[in-house]
């Protein structure tokens, strides 16, 4: 079977046409000068980066540094307190994460040990409708083919509770049920914790066939060197103001060749151009917790 879905005939708005020969549809990631401050101080600060279609940006830093932080805002589900942002021409998170998928965030969409790998597949297709599950019957096969995961090589096949999944069928169980809401733009947090050295290379070779397909993929780590090999870009974190500084007066950090309009400072209400949802409710900017670890807007499932 081909592990390819079709893609919507309509892609999702944000989100360019899928590029010849790829199963994604990546969309462009532009940040300027990005930041969140807690309770405690800034969580993150800084932090300007560009990240095309089938590219892999990889964040690196230890724990505290943010890294989880940048990339619940990169995926629209934390608003940053200064800078600016735009994911495939989006600029409110609510719009953003319409075309951003998390993979397996510990604190954010932890599985359900009870329930088995086929168990949530099945919740994850559930929330498309019957008339998305027709029109792309093998699309929980081809997920999970995209995402390296074998269910034959699992314990009990796809009955396998999450329970008894190792750190790695973890990660890629996650990266699965986010490639099935067909996002331009896939996060994924601690690509190497806990995971074996072996695998730990195999997942970064999973990640880059995924970006190598079309879309964008930003993963956050805490060692950078492993990465290397398969990452587009390098981003570590903290980032020195000096060094921000440089990249300001260098040229364009955001990559568009052009200054973002509107106020330096983030302003997730300003839906103008193609971004025209309302945003007015949106509650995700509440403060972050000083843990990183924790820094989410509760209940995020995506």
């Amino acid at each position: 079977m081909d592990a390819r879905w079709p893609l919507d005939p309509t892609p999702t708005a944000g989100a360019p046409a899928t590029p010849s020969g790829g199963a994604f549809a990546g969309v462009e990631v532009a940040a300027r000068g990005l930041g969140v401050r807690g309770g405690h101080g800034w969580v993150y600060r800084h932090v300007s980066l560009h990240a095309a279609p089938g590219t892999l940006t990889v964040v690196a830093g230890e724990a505290g540094s943010g890294r989880t932080s940048l990339l619940l805002t990169l995926a629209g589900r934390m608003k940053p307190t200064e800078g600016t942002l735009t994911v495939g021409g989006l600029v409110a998170p609510r719009r953003i994460a319409q075309v951003a998928a998390l993979g397996l965030f510990a604190q954010v969409n932890p599985f359900d040990d009870a329930l088995s790998v086929r168990e949530h597949l099945q919740e994850r297709l559930r929330a498309h409708g019957p008339l998305w599950r027709r029109r792309h019957p093998g699309a929980a096969r081809a997920a999970l083919a995209h995402a390296g995961l074998d269910p034959g090589a699992l314990p009990h096949g796809d009955r396998t509770p999450a329970r008894e999944l190792t750190r790695d069928q973890a990660v890629r169980l996650g990266v699965a049920l986010a490639l099935l809401d067909q996002p331009g733009l896939l996060l994924v947090d601690d690509a190497d914790i806990g995971i074996p050295a072996g695998r730990r290379h195999e997942l970064w070779d999973t990640l880059r066939s995924l970006a190598d397909e079309g879309l964008t993929v930003v993963a956050a780590c805490t060692d950078a060197e492993e990465a290397a090999g398969a990452a587009t870009t390098l981003l570590p974190l903290p980032v020195e103001r000096a060094a921000a500084l440089r990249d300001e007066t260098a040229g364009d950090p955001d990559g568009t060749g052009e200054d973002t309009p509107g106020d330096p400072a983030y302003d997730s209400g300003d839906d103008s151009g193609d971004d025209s949802g309302d945003d007015s409710g949106d509650d995700s900017g509440a403060a972050p917790r000083d843990d990183d670890r924790h820094d989410a807007e509760e209940g995020t499932r995506r």
